[in-house]
């Protein structure tokens, strides 16, 4: 069990991060509602939340026991304090839906200076990577397509919600 714990230790982190995000995403989506925002293509919504389950489904099936690459896990940590800069930005406004609330200005700030989603970006790393830190390429190759699928849906209705709100 001994050798196990490093393995235990990283994906027990990532599934702690999403389970805490989850309720912080509930709330801020709640208090977006409430101030007259609205939901943009919830269709899709369903997919993305079996896709990141089954991706850390699978990580915990087939990832323990296997040889860890340090150097791969160092930028797996540099994508984590990007997806903490984007929470950041965010603040309140982070949520794991598309709500657009009227007369909201855009956020352009921290990250999005420089990229128009960086979230998005910031999860194309994590379910390529992650697996890649245990040798997993297959896992991440297949996520990472279907990730490619559901985001092409998903930036396409947030960029046009966006557009709808921009002056």
């Amino acid at each position: 069990m001994t050798e196990l714990w490093p393995h235990i230790a990283i994906l027990g982190f990532v599934t702690a991060q999403r389970l805490i995000e989850l309720p912080i995403a509930r709330a801020n989506t709640a208090r977006l509602l409430a101030a007259g925002g609205r939901e943009v293509a919830p269709d899709h919504y369903p997919y993305i939340v079996a896709l990141h389950a089954a991706w850390l489904f699978c990580l915990w099936v087939f990832a323990l026991g296997q040889p860890i690459h340090i150097a791969l896990l160092i930028l797996f940590g540099l994508v984590e304090l990007a997806r903490i800069w984007v929470l950041r930005t965010l603040g309140s406004r982070w949520t794991t839906r598309i709500i657009v609330v009227p007369g909201e200005q855009l956020v352009a700030r921290g990250p999005y200076r420089f990229v128009s989603h960086p979230n998005y970006l910031v999860v194309i790393a994590e379910l390529l990577i992650l697996p890649l830190v245990f040798g997993l390429w297959q896992i991440a190759l297949v996520f990472s397509l279907l990730n490619a699928l559901i985001l092409t849906v998903r930036i396409r209705a947030e960029n046009r919600a966006l557009e709808s709100v921009r002056p």
